[in-house]
């Protein structure tokens, strides 16, 4: 059995020892949610100050020319393409995951007859848009199991929207098989980027979304970003035609043309504030080496199963053993998920749970230390043998899980 000592060895030896004390996180507290809402960098309160009391206050509308909020958006997604294997003018920064979602979706839609296709089984938003897609478009629907998808993908579909990591179990998609079927797909990867890794050109996506709030730290609902590869970029049209995606926004012209390149599937002003603590969490997620990332992920989820298998065998876990089958989080199926999840919160473990049974848990590499996800293994053995979930009021709760 792995001691406290050896943890503590893991972590004076880790090259990533540094990061935590870069996050504004309640001392004591074990935050295993960074898979559902990321922690907050310090340099992102230092950075939401300034463009508060300075950018905004002091700069007012000059900001958007002396601060270049202007190219803001393209900015950030071009550091968020670093993190993905693109390249730099193939991803924009824009509005949350379902809309990016609605406009590649739609756009690539229309450039083929067929249905429109999505998993039932993962995360709901992109079925629901998927099927809003489908009835704009005139086109039937095809819900499908995660595990039936390659079978799905026939000359029959116009268009897919596929989760590359599934945000119960932390199961992974194979890109580069699915795309190699020849149908148009566009990927969520908000449960991958900042956490497994990612090349979207050796895997030849061609379009793809990702959310800003989890790994990369960018704050609640922060903006999310979409990936076209650069040869479609010219061929697809934003169904949501907005004065920012013009190519001359500020000619105020009413006939609509659209921007060159990435800037075309822009719709609104950019929300600003979100965006640049964004940045922030973008900048620090870059400044860590892709590799020891992935490489602490993994022992960090190693870590976690063995202890739990060792100290509470009646949780079942769902997530795959092979470290390139999955993603960052771990998640274990138990008839009472949710109580115990609300129990552990109490006992300053924060996970989360996932209906219908799954107590889930972020394993996030820049946050976390090896001796965090050692007690909070003994914290929910602890919770467990005293039965503290069984108290009437972890039956009920918040909305939010």
């Amino acid at each position: 059995m792995i001691t406290r000592e050896d943890v503590r060895q893991w972590d004076a030896a880790d090259p990533l020892g540094a990061f935590p004390a870069r996050f504004a996180l309640p001392p004591g507290l074990i935050y295993l949610d960074g898979n559902s809402l990321g922690a907050l960098p310090r340099a992102s309160a230092a950075r939401l100050r300034s463009v508060v009391e300075k950018e905004w206050g002091e700069g007012l509308i000059r900001s958007w020319n002396d601060r270049d909020w202007v190219s803001a958006p393209q900015r950030v997604g071009a550091k968020i393409a670093r993190l993905i294997g693109a390249d730099e003018d193939e991803v924009v920064v824009a509005d949350s995951t379902s809309v990016c979602l609605f406009k590649l979706l739609m756009a690539a839609g229309e450039m083929r007859a067929g249905a429109i296709l999505a998993e039932s089984d993962n995360f709901p938003t992109d079925a629901h848009v998927a099927a809003r897609v489908a009835e704009l478009l005139g086109r039937s629907y095809r819900p499908i199991l995660r595990d039936d998808v390659a079978e799905a993908l026939t000359s029959e579909i116009a268009a897919a929207v596929l989760t590359h990591v599934d945000y119960r179990t932390a199961r992974r998609h194979d890109m580069a098989a699915l795309n190699a079927l020849g149908v148009p797909i566009v990927w969520d990867l908000s449960h991958s980027v900042g956490a497994v890794p990612l090349d979207l050109k050796e895997d030849r996506v061609k379009l793809a979304v990702g959310c800003g709030y989890k790994f990369l730290n960018g704050g609640p609902g922060a903006p999310a970003f979409l990936y076209v590869a650069r040869e479609l970029q010219g061929r697809l049209a934003s169904p949501i035609a907005g004065w920012w995606g013009h190519k001359a926004p500020f000619d105020f012209s009413t006939a609509f043309e659209p921007a060159p390149g990435i800037a075309r599937f822009l719709s609104g002003t950019p929300a600003m504030l979100g965006l640049l603590a964004l940045e922030s969490g973008v900048d620090l997620m870059l400044e860590a080496d892709a590799q020891l990332r992935w490489e602490k992920s993994v022992r960090l989820h190693d870590l976690f199963a063995t202890r739990l298998a060792t100290l509470c065998p009646e949780f079942e876990r769902v997530t795959p053993d092979a470290p390139e089958q999955r993603g960052s989080h771990i998640a274990f199926r138990h008839p009472n998920a949710l109580a115990i999840v609300r129990a552990l919160i109490e006992h300053e473990v924060v996970g989360d749970f996932r209906t219908p049974d799954i107590a889930r848990f972020g394993l996030t590499p820049l946050t976390l230390r090896y001796e965090d996800v050692w007690r909070a293994t003994q914290i929910i053995a602890d919770v467990m043998a005293a039965g503290a979930w069984r108290e009437t009021r972890f039956l009920s709760g918040g909305m939010v899980t």
